[in-house]
């Protein structure tokens, strides 16, 4: 699996998806702590609601554009789009600079959204050209790889986000963007399959175009339907992972980078257990046990967050935090957490990828994104309003773990459907 990334069939995307996602979370995290921690420091309830509210518009984009990048994505050589859209990551990092320079969060919050149009133009891509350069075989190990290199980037760009300054972070996400364009010019070519290939402007009717296409595939829309739970369930936890560090457990920037750590580290090593287990299978298996493992973790982090002292002055570092017993608890919880979500998100691609026409592939994981990004919104949002309202971010989770555990029965529908089929 892992001899894929010497591949120029493959390693140079991977290195293409690794430094987005990296320059991606640099800036959005980067732009998160200087408001909770700097710019709204003494407020920190809108602080916490500003969050929710940046992670929505960053998902906002997919669900209005995904559609379209869907029929652009099938109608072109997907390596000339990588190429544009890594391009386009240049220029937009500019003015990502400018605005963190500015400290002005409507400036700020606007390259964001950008930041989120250029990923709904490169989501459809990143799934649908693996198929095109690598082998029946190779598509669950490359599939793991994408994930555990994504996880891995996430937490790469979160972490730096932390330790360093606003003036480094703005030349590193111009910098890392220029790489990421470097990479791309090494992709190799993946044109479009021969035939007629639509593509229409009006937003709305190519989005309604790709959901029709979805939702006439029993193995597709489940496969979307649980696959959009568990990016949503994603985009609570790590939206609240810095209200919940500094309102809850009484923890420094350190200790929220220290939880982002855990996570991504959970879910990169899920993503690749998963792809020894399976061997190169498109199977859906394993659904059940990654959701049962999740929901039961949950569950118990629930209990060691309420069972954790109060918070106090000053905000304790990471020494002060490890000290506590149960702050170990915690890390464990939320670890294989994150192992069972990497070793669930996994097979639900790789089921997408090669149970949908090599023609419209692209157009199939643009629906996939658009639903994806109406349930993180959806959920982002709900999280918002749930803290305006007064719940505690531990009762919030708590409420994902139930979510966890009614997800079993589409994910064994999905296994019974996948058994009866040829993938």
């Amino acid at each position: 699996m892992l001899k894929l990334l010497a591949t120029r069939r493959f390693g140079p995307f991977f290195g293409v998806q690794y430094l987005g996602a990296f320059n991606d979370n640099l800036y959005r995290f980067g732009l998160l702590f200087l408001i909770t921690y700097r710019l709204m420091a003494d407020r920190p309830a809108e602080a916490a609601q500003l969050v929710t509210m940046a992670s929505g518009l960053f998902i906002l984009p997919f669900v209005l554009f995904s559609g379209l990048a869907g029929q652009v994505a099938d109608a072109i050589d997907k390596a000339r789009a990588v190429r544009a859209i890594k391009l386009a990551e240049i220029f937009i990092m500019l003015a990502g600079a400018a605005a963190m320079y500015l400290e002005s969060i409507p400036a700020m919050f606007t390259v964001l959204f950008l930041m989120g149009l250029q990923s709904t133009f490169f989501g459809p891509i990143k799934y649908s050209i693996l198929p095109q350069h690598l082998s029946h075989r190779e598509i669950t190990g490359g599939t793991s790889l994408i994930e555990a290199g994504t996880f891995v980037s996430v937490l790469t760009g979160q972490i730096v986000a932390g330790l360093i300054s606003t003036q480094v972070a703005m030349a590193a996400i111009i910098m890392v963007a220029i790489l990421g364009y470097v990479a791309a010019r090494a992709v190799p070519p993946a044109p479009a399959v021969p035939g007629r290939h639509p593509i229409s402007a009006n937003i709305f009717g190519s989005t309604l175009a790709v959901l029709r296409h979805l939702f006439a595939y029993r193995h597709l829309w489940l496969s979307v339907l649980i696959g959009s739970w568990f990016w949503a369930v994603g985009v609570v936890f790590t939206t609240l992972f810095l209200p919940l560090v500094q309102n809850t457990l009484g923890g420094t920037e350190r200790v929220a980078t220290l939880f982002l750590i855990a996570f991504s580290i959970g879910v990169a090593s899920g993503s690749l257990v998963i792809g020894r287990v399976l061997r190169g299978q498109v199977s859906a298996r394993t659904l059940g046990v990654s959701l049962l493992l999740m929901a039961v973790v949950n569950v118990d982090l629930y209990f060691a967050l309420r069972g954790f002292p109060a918070p106090g002055e000053p905000l304790r570092d990471v020494g002060a935090f490890l000290a506590i017993a149960d702050s170990w608890r915690i890390l464990v919880d939320l670890t294989l957490f994150a192992v069972g979500g990497g070793s669930f998100i996994v097979p639900v691609y790789t089921i997408m990828m090669t149970g949908s026409d090599a023609a419209l592939r692209s157009r199939t994981i643009a629906a996939n994104n658009i639903l994806n990004a109406l349930a993180m919104v959806i959920a982002a949002g709900s999280a918002g309003a749930l803290l305006a309202l007064g719940l505690r971010v531990p009762e919030i989770l708590l409420i994902g773990a139930g979510v966890s555990a009614a997800m079993i029965w589409p994910a064994t529908l999905l296994k019974k459907t996948v058994q009866g089929m040829d993938l």
